[in-house]
């Protein structure tokens, strides 16, 4: 049987011993009545992974001992999406439960013309990515950054591939999945209403090539998942 998950921001050596915050601490005691000799497992995001004890089964700060830890490397090249904010903030934090879920590496809360809403809260934005992170079962925490301007974003030159997913017909475009998305890919999502036609200008100047995800006009948040899809996330 499977122990239970948990994350720390750090792991340390082993036999170190670790307090947990609070939250965890009353979940493993007072949620899952875990006591003194209990087995867990815990991620840091980074990659590693250890079997912990408790050795102290304080509600409010539960203390373990670290008797192994492991690393995993990446199971794959880097998938970024950069995607618009939406009006609904359930909608884009159901977009990153489920991009999480699938293996997207980095997302980049997107600020465009277009975009409505600009409030973000980043405290609970990567408590889900750490829910969905453990309720998969994976040791790798998504990237995720403060809202970005548009014309921040295709600034970059960390991926090899670089897409923008558009709706209008001024640009030649391919699908998607027909695309080589071995390499690291960067995936741009727009908002309610699409990119306008400057930004899509924009940033065909920087690299990126124009692409659909299909007949079908998507939401923003669905448009996000089935980028990450198609740009072949690794399980």
């Amino acid at each position: 049987m499977a122990l239970p998950f948990f994350y720390v921001e750090q792991l340390h050596s082993t036999d170190a011993i670790l307090q947990l915050n609070e939250e965890t601490s009353k979940h493993m005691v007072q949620v899952l009545r875990m006591g003194v000799g209990a087995g867990v497992s815990l991620t840091d995001g980074m990659g590693k992974k250890a079997v912990a004890e408790i050795v102290d089964a304080h509600k409010k700060k539960c203390t373990i001992r670290i008797n192994e830890i492991t690393a995993t490397a990446p199971t794959c090249n880097k998938k970024g999406i950069a995607i618009s904010l939406v009006k609904n903030t359930s909608r884009f934090e159901w977009f990153l439960e489920k991009a999480t879920e699938m293996g997207v590496t980095a997302i980049y809360p997107l600020l465009c013309e277009r975009t409505e809403k600009q409030h973000f809260r980043m405290d609970r934005m990567k408590g889900i990515l750490v829910s969905a992170m453990l309720q998969s079962q994976q040791v790798w925490l998504p990237e995720i950054t403060q809202p970005l301007a548009f014309s921040d974003l295709i600034q970059t030159q960390d991926y090899t591939s670089k897409y923008i997913a558009y709706c209008g017909e001024d640009y030649p475009r391919k699908f998607l999945h027909q695309q080589n998305t071995l390499n690291d890919s960067l995936i741009l999502i727009g908002p309610e209403g699409d990119f306008t036609p400057s930004e899509v200008e924009q940033a065909i100047g920087k690299g990126f090539d124009p692409v659909s995800l299909g007949n079908n006009r998507l939401r923003t948040e669905t448009a996000g998942v089935a980028a990450a899809v198609m740009l072949g996330i690794c399980s």
